[in-house]
Parts: structure tokens; sequence; C-alpha cells
């Protein structure tokens, strides 16, 4: 391949992940982070992996040096892939490093305010340079717009509501990286698109309940996510989109109370810029631990979108399945690299507005993603 494919985050859990993906798929990754010392550990566990001629390479980068990261990036041939996280903290230098460089950009995050920051302010500016973006490109949020794609399809023009549940099956454990990102998300305020208008959420988020199989219905928490933006791109007539994540279950209710509260608290004066700065630190600081292999093995992605007409009634209802989160996201970023000479234009795109439908539903049936 003659595109350069450079992962930011390589040493971190998802990135770790993610380079070996790249790898076996003989993409040659520049893995960049902070420490030489890690980056020659990871390129040395991956040389084995590699097809001849695709070994891996590295480049140390800091995002506390912006300069270290735009020097990752060589012309808008380049493909830079971000695993930094928490985003809406220490994510801006790696976008704006793609943006100014006008290349393909994606990454793994599943916080409403760096996705929506993705889609507001960075899109317009890439539409200028010619960057691609693909903002949270992994288990949040490529399967949900996958299945309200799919549940749109079948409601012929009909559709005026979408609702989409994310659920976990099995054992589930989170990294460090995503603790330390769902707190930070905790303390920014999210979104909802309705009405045809997205608008800062207020009060507490709402609670939705899915059926994820066998009448089994499970509890969920709406949240920020890319359908917001990228769903009714795909049906203008669309007046609401609400997305739910469901890892709380029948503590949805009071999480939902946890987090109202947590929200209204960094509004305080000193207490969100404080606790922000601590997460900034700690999430420097304990990287790279997760789930063991076995752990992710043992879950299972469950995602369910329904299409409601214009007084409530119930026209498609669809579940997606598929492997764990967090192999899923490094898939899913892996194919995105791949795919993406294939985008057309420029600026912020959802997975079906940047790929189509068809070639959306082949590519996540090839990491075992698919409608049940």
């Amino acid at each position: 391949m003659s595109r350069r494919f450079v992962l930011f985050g390589a040493t971190g859990y998802t990135g770790r992940i993610t380079a070996e993906a790249l790898t076996r798929a003989g993409m040659a990754p520049v893995l960049a982070g902070r420490s030489a010392q890690a980056l020659t550990a990871v390129v040395e566990a991956l040389t084995p992996l590699a097809p001849s001629g695709a070994t891996p390479t590295w480049q140390v980068a800091d995002i506390n040096d912006p300069a270290s990261v735009r020097a990752l990036l060589t012309s808008h041939d380049d493909v830079l892939i971000s695993t930094v996280g928490p985003f809406s903290l220490i994510g801006n230098p790696a976008i704006e490093a793609a943006v100014d460089a006008g290349c393909v950009y994606i990454d793994s995050t599943g916080e409403g305010a760096f996705i929506r920051r993705v889609f507001e302010e960075y899109g317009p500016l890439a539409e200028q340079t010619g960057a691609r973006l693909l903002t949270a490109f992994g288990y949040d949020f490529v399967p949900g717009n996958l299945a309200g794609a799919l549940a749109l399809a079948q409601s012929e023009g009909l559709a005026r509501r979408v609702e989409i549940g994310y659920f976990v099956r099995g054992g589930f454990g989170m990294s460090s990286g995503t603790k330390a990102s769902m707190m930070a998300a905790v303390m920014q305020p999210s979104y909802e698109y309705l009405g045809g208008v997205l608008a800062t959420s207020k009060g507490k988020p709402a609670v939705a309940s899915f059926d994820i199989g066998n009448g089994k219905m499970r509890d969920a928490i709406a949240v920020g996510a890319t359908e917001q933006f990228a769903l009714p791109r795909l049906d203008p007539k669309l007046d609401d989109v609400g997305v739910f994540l469901g890892w709380s279950g029948s503590m949805s209710g009071a999480a939902s109370a946890g987090i109202a509260a947590a929200a209204t608290a960094a509004k305080v004066p000193g207490v969100g810029s404080t606790t922000l700065e601590m997460l900034t630190k700690k999430s420097q600081e304990n990287t790279g631990e997760g789930p063991t292999p076995a752990e992710r093995a043992d879950a299972i992605s469950i995602i369910v979108a329904r299409t409601l007409d214009g007084v409530g009634r119930e026209l498609a209802n669809v579940r997606v399945e598929g492997p764990n989160g967090y192999d899923l996201t490094a898939d899913l970023l892996s194919w995105a690299a791949a795919m993406s000479d294939r985008i057309e234009g420029a600026g912020a795109f959802g997975p079906v507005n940047a790929f189509g439908l068809d070639a959306l539903i082949e590519g996540c049936a090839q990491m075992g993603l698919r409608e049940v």
C-alpha cells in the first residue's frame, strides 16, 4: 500500500489491540506514542505477525508537544488513527494535525462532547482542507449506525423517530482508558436530537427499555453519539434520534440521576476544571490496563434499533450482534483505514455517509457483526 497508516496511542490498551489488527492486515503501521521503550516493545511483539514486507515501525509523539504529533503526518494521503483519550481532554492535537494536513482521521472515542466538536467545529474546517474525519468508529458508535440505517431502510420513508440501544451479554470489563473516558464524558454536557434540532440536554438523561432477544428487556441511558448527526443525513424527515447505553441495566434510573448530579457539580466554579485536570493526569499515568483476551472472548455486543412513525407506532426493529467491544473497535478502525480512500468529499462523516450501507454491511459481517 502506498498510503501511510499512523496509529497514535499504540501503547495503550485499545491501541495495542488496534496495532495488532493493522499489522495482521499488512498495513505496516507507524506506531506512535510517548515512550520509545514501550513502542519498541510493541513493534517487537507484532513483527512476527506481519506479512512479508509489512513490518510495523514506530515514532515518538506526545500530546504535550503538538509539533511532534504534526510530525507524524507527511502528506494528505496519510491516515491518522487515534486511540488517545479521554478525547475531550487530550484528543485535540491529533485531529488538528489531521485537519491541517488534509488527510484522513479516524478515532475510537465514545465521548459525546468530542463527537459534537468533530461534527460542528472540525468538520467545517476539514471541508476547507480536504480532510476526512471519522470519529467514534468503534463499538461506539458504528453498530448503532448500521442497525439504524437497516431499520430506516425497512421503514419505507415513514420513520420519524429512531431509537438505538447498546448492550453487552456475557463477561464485561473496562480498560483504564474507557473508565477515564466515561468519567470525562459525565463531566461534559450531552446533547439530543429532537424535533429536527440538535440541542444540549437538560436535566436527567432519559431512560428507555429495549428487547435484546427472547423477550428480555433491558434499560439504557440516553447518550450523545454519532447517530444524532449521521442518521438525519440518511433520512431528512427524521424528527428524533435517541441513542441509549445499556451497561447499567436495572440501575439505569439511578445512574441517570447520578449523571445529572455530576454534570451539575461540574458547573460549579473550580470543581469542573479541577476534576478534568485530575482526569487528564490520571489518564496519562494509568494506561494499558484492561480485560484479558479470554475475558473479551466471553462478551457479545448487542445493538438494537427501532423506528417509529409520527404517532409512535413501531415500524421496524433490527438487532445486530458481534464480538466484544474492544476487538470490534480494533477491527472497525483497521477496516475504515483500509477503506478510507473510497470516501468522497471532505468533512466529518458517519459510517454510512462515508462508505454506503452495502459496503458497511459487508465489512461488518467480515468481523462478525451481523443482523440477527
